[in-house]
């Protein structure tokens, strides 16, 4: 089959194309732990500092960060998560536990969050109708871009 010249509308390839740089999800962690000065950002997250600047840049033009100028003399911003980066926090939850799940030991786990509770977060996607438990086999998808099925372009 021959591929097709535009691929398939989709939120997930276009939230990918904003957050799936490398170092733009690690910026988005230290920023929602509270650590959002650059130099906070260079030490925590490793990325060389002309990368960093790329990445913040991009994500506060994108209405996921906000800069804000901490000291004027030598000029010095600090990065934090607006609402729209706010609602990511989920998403790097859930990635958090995926990782724990699969690629390390109960052990070896770099950090624990907690919630307000008290309790250790163990996120759980739910359906925000009925509350249960989002599983693969109770979900079907219904394609709403034109042109498109799940199983890829339909026929002209």
């Amino acid at each position: 089959m021959a591929a097709t010249k535009d691929p398939r509308p989709c939120s997930i390839a276009d939230t990918l194309a904003l957050v799936g740089e490398k170092y733009s999800l690690l910026v988005l962690r230290e920023v929602c732990l509270g650590n959002g000065r650059f130099d906070q950002l260079v030490r925590n997250i490793g990325a060389p500092r002309d990368i960093l600047a790329t990445r913040l840049r991009r994500l506060v033009d994108a209405g996921v960060l906000t800069k804000r100028a901490y000291s004027e003399r030598p000029q010095r911003f600090e990065y934090r998560p607006t609402q729209a980066g706010l609602e990511l926090e989920p998403v790097l939850m859930t990635l958090m536990a995926w990782g724990d799940r699969h690629l390390r030991t109960d052990d070896d786990r770099p950090m624990v969050i907690e919630h307000i509770c008290g309790n250790e977060l163990v996120p759980v996607v739910t359906c925000r109708a009925c509350g249960d438990p989002v599983r693969h086999e109770d979900l079907s998808a219904h394609p709403q871009a034109p042109g498109w099925t799940v199983t890829g372009p339909s026929a002209a």
